[in-house]
């Protein structure tokens, strides 16, 4: 397949998803669709981790998917991860095996970017006018977005989805009345910490996405209902539930053996939300969380990426010098383009992602100049990134936390991913960069010619200048202590010859 291809795949609390498309006169073109039905998070809500079985349900879900791929180029793949995989104490061994099987990582996103992508998918697949109440019942958690055209102006994810109020409301098997009040109670003290900001906001239209909706969808259309969704169809159903008592002897038009087990749950979340928001009706949309990756895709490919905007914006939130930023950004991108093949270094992962490291890295002087690496850290792991999966923001945390002084190993957390090498690798690179750049001024640096080879770094500069710079020599210096304490060695060689 060419680069005209694009795919995405959703690993879902309750169902894995993958949709490929193709570019068609700059819009998608969905081409095929694959559902599997894996119930990752089964048991989860218990113990805290993942089974076996749901991993192996998993991974055996991803290799058909890895079949269908073919040879879908990486920078046309994305694959996310959302409410179980967030969540699990043991998902690292899910994603290690997952990224062996597909050969490209997996990004676990956020609640907030999961609420984003979603009403991107919807956005761009649904024909809507005015304000939009966009809502997605996941497996986990319920994402509500209210959003105008293709920009997002309230996000939120709330804990509460089908396998999770299924397991606990429902988890004996019982359709009674009492469940279904208790779930609509939890998901309606879930609800309420958003709904006046909600409620003033408004919408002309709400949309509802995902199976779960879909489900109700299709079971109100054959009790001869609908096509929308209102809260007289959602009772009705919910009466004919508990007429039948028992979850695995239900039978209503329309419903399938897979949705069977969490169809009650997903009624009473989709009650409590008609009656927390007051909502009239609802549509279904068949555009959900692997369009919205799906049209992410296709803005990075077309150098839109809102990575980008959301590194800008922070950066002007947080009033960080730009010149130094851009100093730092360029000096570290020419360190990174040197030694990246020499040091193994993932240019299409690592390269992006330095430069928003460079240009965040001083976030923390909001707060104080002393340990600004520690503030800057904290901020960086705490506010909302769009665009920025949890790995991601992880790594820019990283690097921020690491620009200098002493580094304390017990500080350091892996990430899923990326090799703990490459991670301090970046580390090393830009710490360079903000040490040669000490004097925030323009024009202060020479040609850079940095070297590497396993450990060690060797950074080549003109002796004549490093003569006249001899305060940023000794910072350099420092930074050679700080890289020695380490088992690293940073070579400073005063060459003549880097003169010409």
């Amino acid at each position: 397949m060419s680069s005209e291809w694009l795919a995405a795949i959703d690993m879902g609390s309750n169902s894995f998803h993958l949709v490929i498309a193709r570019q068609v006169d700059g819009r998608l073109q969905i081409v095929d669709r694959l559902k599997e039905r894996v119930q990752l998070a089964e048991g989860l809500e218990q113990t805290g981790r993942l089974s076996p079985e749901a991993m192996a349900r998993g991974l055996a879900c991803l290799r058909l998917f890895g079949e269908r791929l073919g040879d879908i180029p990486r920078a046309s793949l994305r694959i996310t991860g959302t409410f179980t995989l967030r969540v699990a104490s043991n998902a690292d061994l899910f994603l290690t095996e997952a990224r062996a099987l597909l050969g490209h990582p997996v990004e676990v996103i956020s609640g907030l970017e999961e609420a984003r992508l979603i009403y991107q998918g919807v956005a761009h697949t649904q024909h809507t006018e005015g304000r939009l109440l966009v809502i997605d019942i996941g497996g986990g958690s319920t994402e509500l977005i209210i959003g105008e055209e293709f920009a997002p102006l309230a996000l939120t994810s709330r804990k509460m989805g089908c396998v999770t109020f299924s397991n606990h409301f429902f988890g004996n098997g019982r359709l009674t009345d009492e469940q279904f009040d208790a779930a609509i109670l939890e998901a309606q003290h879930q609800l309420e910490p958003i709904m006046t900001r909600y409620r003033a906001l408004g919408w002309e239209q709400c949309l509802g996405s995902s199976g779960t909706i879909k489900a109700v969808h299709e079971l109100l259309l054959a009790a001869g209902l609908g096509p929308q969704i209102d809260m007289a169809g959602l009772s009705l159903l919910r009466s004919q539930m508990v007429a039948q008592k028992r979850m695995d002897q239900l039978k209503l038009p329309g419903l399938s053996e897979d949705r069977r087990p969490v169809i009650a749950a997903g009624v009473a979340i989709l009650q409590a939300l008609f009656e927390a928001l007051h909502i009239q009706q609802m549509d279904f949309s068949d555009g959900a969380l692997r369009e919205g990756s799906l049209y992410s895709l296709t803005a990075r490919q077309q150098h839109s990426d809102i990575r980008e905007r959301t590194a800008s914006g922070l950066a002007q939130m947080y009033h960080i010098d730009p010149d130094q930023a851009a100093r730092v950004e360029a000096t570290v991108l020419g360190l990174f383009d040197q030694v990246a093949d020499s040091w193994a270094l993932e240019v299409e992962s690592y390269r992006p992602l330095l430069a928003w490291a460079a240009q965040l890295h001083e976030v923390g002087l909001v707060i104080n100049y002393s340990a600004v690496q520690k503030h800057s850290a904290y901020l960086l792991a705490h506010s909302d990134l769009p665009g920025f999966n949890q790995q991601e923001q992880a790594f820019l945390a990283l690097m921020a936390r690491f620009q200098r002084k002493t580094i304390k190993r017990g500080d350091f957390t892996p990430i899923q991913n990326h090799e703990d090498e490459a991670l301090w690798r970046c580390i090393r690179l830009l710490r360079l960069a903000v040490a040669l750049h000490h004097r925030r001024q323009d024009g202060a640096l020479p040609p850079l010619l940095l070297k590497a080879k396993e450990h060690k770094l060797t950074l080549s500069l003109p002796a004549t200048w490093c003569q006249q710079n001899r305060l940023l020599m000794q910072n350099l210096t420092k930074e050679q202590k700080y890289a020695q304490e380490q088992g690293w060695e940073l070579k400073l060689r005063q060459d003549a010859e880097s003169l010409a």
